[in-house]
């Protein structure tokens, strides 16, 4: 086998096509990958914007094996080991084209079509440099040949429109010429080491040993090895009362973590944790031939463990204040704040802060997560952003000062308090964040209440509750009617309230609390011992006026328990963060949706004329034409902005696939909802799940509170055959679990390996009492097999899209679109079937898997 390492523009030109063998698995790349190659991407165009000369950035290798070629023909090569890559790859040189093309730059986009992605003189299957595995192929070449149906749902399609908004959103913010860079850096300045086997090598043996090779060295194995190969006279000591110590307190993964640290906060602000062992490497290649200094250096890193254990464990911290504030980004979750967190605590021990100030320090981060959070700013470069803190902080500043001023920057986007009071009115937080996030907002402004008894909530187990449901009966909606205004409908005002955070409490009734009026909620809250739950209950009615004053109390609230940034005041011309939120959800939306006004205002926290007048006036927003009235109508107002175009919304619509009436509206199955919106750009979205379930000594009054919400809500011929039908899901070996959320939702659950790990439960169904519908799992499926192949969750789709009365859009291939219960009731042989053959599937994995 040869190897050579040349850029990505190299490896691809030419008369060549790579071809994926069908023994492989289909591309599998999500939004988390995705991320992290645009966060390298995007850090070298910033540094070839700035005039630098970045070094290529290396991306792995790429083993190929030459297949048949035909007289004329192109040359093939099968690749054996690196589709994810290559695939996506080739996936943003098709939305870098369709970018061009869309901007006017025609030659740019034709020049990146012919070095890249085609063979031009080459027809049929011959014409696309790469081809997937069948599976993806119709896909990625819908995708490459500009069809209308190009991102769609699925991986290849997420992650064409995942590229199509980066680049929109770099030309947004920094303007053409920064996708100019971006060309550059995909073309010259990413890496791969391409492998080629020679002719006659048995290829499925080549990709077999690559990916089946056992469990490999970590960074910090490769790291202690190599430490200890330059330590022949003290590594007995050295090991004994310095490494093994801090191995065995730390573990291997948080020993791997602190080596990827001490680079950071030692100034290596780019270090990588897949590389770390080669710049460790570099670094202590200094103290070669000398044990002693290089003693040292391992002593040094020992101490840093000990802070690291301190970030982890609060509890170790001595300082008090120190230890609050460490706790609570420990509660907020993830490990963003750890480089700098450290940088502080080796402030602290060498003396050169106190540990009030690196309190005080860490209280101004928690401020600009928790900011970030409520305004719902994207996450993207938060890593950076503290990875850069250590070497970028002020020196001649107090540690507190320095911290503050470095993330009041403008590009850091700390939200100011008019900006905090804006998003506490208008965005739905129970959208924000994590749902462990969301639980520490309410929980700190409940104890900024400061109670003579105040609430454990160690041991109270609260939960979100929504005051104004969130299906409501008639009776709130009468309510509501009563507060709207420019021709909004009552339920357009219950969705822009809903999920906000002046609608918002902790409680530990919500089964109790749930749809009922308001009187009667009243009742339950004045018995609660939360002080914030006592000021909702004195309030006479509960409606928008009530919701939006709790959400100003709120909001000063918030203010106090989290400080502004520096110059903490809104920017003139400063684009509202909301209209970068209606770009990325258009963008993000497969092709062959729809979505209304509504649903988009319900999705930024805004009236549904004032997204249309948005649309109406802002050229260049993709997907423009995807926003509909609330009926799926196109708006009779609707116009292009972007040149002339002979096609209507409705036209392009029809060809991506979404039907429409006589009366010129679009098919509902093909609505995408502010919820399924979220979802699409990676937000959490509280949603019944397994690992949410009741623990089973509860599910026997949680099935009884499911069956009597069916009885309550549902027909009788519908309560039926919904029982009929879990009765024959417990015949074929399944069982129940339920949700914990105030309509007590059912999933009939399989154990694919006869145990109860997550991992292993597969469920096709979630069945809600109240609404009376059925919630198809494919959010949840696509990451457990077999229905993590598209192909698999298709079939289940087609399935069930047989029965009259099921209509599911095949672009929610990867959502939780739904179907009344009242099907149950219709075709009870129908819906049996289908999870007669759901079951059947999963078995014959299992079987296989054995």
């Amino acid at each position: 086998m040869r190897a050579q390492e040349i850029t990505f523009l190299k490896l691809v030109q030419g008369e060549k096509q790579f071809q994926v063998p069908l023994y492989q698995r289909t591309y599998s790349w999500e939004r988390p990958q995705l991320e992290q190659l645009w966060d390298d991407v995007s850090e070298l165009v910033e540094q070839h914007v700035d005039g630098d000369r970045p070094a290529a950035h290396f991306l792995g290798s790429v083993v190929l094996a030459p297949g048949h070629l035909q007289a004329g023909g192109v040359q093939r090569w099968l690749v054996v080991d690196g589709q994810q890559r290559l695939t996506t790859l080739m996936l943003a040189f098709t939305a870098l084209r369709d970018h061009y093309q869309a901007a006017g730059a025609a030659k740019a986009a034709d020049r990146v079509h012919r070095q890249v992605l085609v063979n031009e003189f080459h027809e049929d299957l011959d014409h696309y440099r790469l081809l997937p595995t069948q599976a993806d192929r119709d896909a990625y070449t819908a995708c490459v040949g500009s069809s209308p149906k190009a991102g769609g749902a699925g991986n290849i399609g997420t992650a064409y429109r995942f590229f199509l908004g980066a680049l929109a959103q770099g030309a947004e913010e920094h303007g053409a010429e920064w996708v100019t860079a971006a060309e550059t850096v995909l073309k010259d300045l990413l890496s791969i080491v391409e492998i080629t086997a020679e002719h006659g090598d048995n290829v499925y043996r080549i990709f077999e040993s690559i990916n089946n090779t056992g469990v490999g060295l970590s960074q910090s194995d490769l790291l202690r090895n190599y430490v200890f190969s330059l330590l022949p006279k003290r590594g007995d000591r050295v090991y004994r009362e310095l490494w093994l110590p801090m191995q065995q307190d730390l573990g291997p993964r948080n020993l791997e973590l602190l080596v990827w640290l001490d680079l950071v906060v030692r100034g290596h602000n780019k270090a990588k944790q897949s590389e770390i062992y080669r710049e460790q490497q570099k670094r202590l290649d200094a103290f070669k031939n000398d044990e002693e200094a290089l003693q040292q250096e391992i002593a040094l890193l020992a101490e840093r463990g000990g802070r690291l254990l301190r970030i982890l464990e609060p509890a170790r911290e001595s300082s008090g204040a120190l230890r609050g504030a460490l706790e609570r980004l420990g509660a907020w979750g993830g490990q963003t704040h750890y480089p700098l967190a450290l940088h502080l605590l080796d402030l602290v021990d060498a003396g050169r802060a106190t540990a009030d100030e690196a309190a005080q320090a860490l209280g101004y981060v928690e401020s600009y997560l928790v900011r970030r959070m409520i305004c719902q700013v994207p996450t993207n470069n938060l890593n950076r952003i503290f990875m850069d803190a250590p070497r970028e902080l002020e020196a001649d500043r107090s540690p507190a000062e320095a911290v503050r001023r470095l993330l009041s920057g403008r590009r850091r986007r700390w939200p100011s308090d008019e900006d905090l009071r804006e998003a506490v009115r208008t965005k739905p937080f129970y959208w924000s964040g994590r749902s462990a996030q969301r639980f520490q907002v309410l929980r700190r402004l409940e104890e900024s209440h400061a109670a003579s008894e105040p609430v454990d909530f160690e041991k109270a187990p609260l939960t979100i509750e929504h005051v104004l449901p969130q299906r409501p009966p008639q009776a709130w909606f009468d309510l509501l009617a009563e507060e709207t205004e420019d021709g909004q409908s009552p339920k357009e005002l219950h969705d822009l309230l809903v999920h906000t955070l002046g609608n918002l409490t902790l409680s530990g009734d919500n089964s109790k609390l749930s749809n009922h009026p308001f009187e009667r909620k009243q009742q339950l809250l004045d018995s609660s011992a939360l002080r914030m739950n006592q000021e909702i209950a004195a309030a006479e009615r509960w409606g928008k006026a009530e919701i939006l004053a709790r959400a100003d109390r709120l909001a000063e609230r918030a203010i106090g328990l989290w400080p502004a940034p520096v110059g903490s005041m809104k920017t003139a011309g400063d684009e509202w963060p909301g209209w970068a939120d209606l770009r990325a959800a258009l963008v993000a939306m497969p092709s062959g949706t729809w979505t209304s006004y509504g649903d988009i205002g319900e999705l930024i926290g805004l009236h549904a004329i004032g997204v249309g007048n948005h649309l109406a006036t802002k050229a260049g927003v993709i997907g423009a034409y995807r926003v509909l009235n609330s009926d799926g109508r196109v708006s009779p107002g609707f116009r292009w902005l972007d040149g002339d175009r002979a096609e209507t919304p409705q036209e392009l619509l029809e060809q991506e696939g979404v039907p429409f009436d006589a009366a010129g509206r679009a098919h509902r199955s093909c609505r995408l909802t502010a919820p399924e919106l979220a979802t699409l750009l990676g937000r959490d979205l509280p949603a019944d799940r397994l690992h949410d379930l009741l623990p089973d000594v509860e599910n026997a009054a949680a099935e009884k509170s499911f069956r009597t919400q069916l009885a309550e809500n549902q027909a009788g011929a519908v309560n039926d055959s919904v029982l009929a039908a879990l009765r024959f899901w417990q015949q074929q070996g399944g069982h129940f679990d339920y949700g914990r959320a105030e309509e007590t939702s059912c999933f009939p659950v399989l154990d694919t390996v006869g145990t109860s790990s997550q991992s292993h439960r597969l469920w096709p169904l979630a069945l809600y009492p109240v609404t009376g519908t059925a919630e198809v799992a494919f959010q949840w499926l696509k990451d457990r097999s077999p229905f993590d192949d598209s192909e698999v969750r298709r079939e289940l789709l087609r399935r069930l899209n047989e029965i009259d009365g099921i209509e599911l859009a095949e672009a929610k291939l990867e959502l939780r679109p739904s179907f009344p219960l009242q099907v149950f009731a219709d075709h009870p042989e129908e819906v049996c079937a289908v999870l007669e053959w759901f079951i059947h599937t999963a078995a014959l994995e299992l079987a296989q898997r054995a």
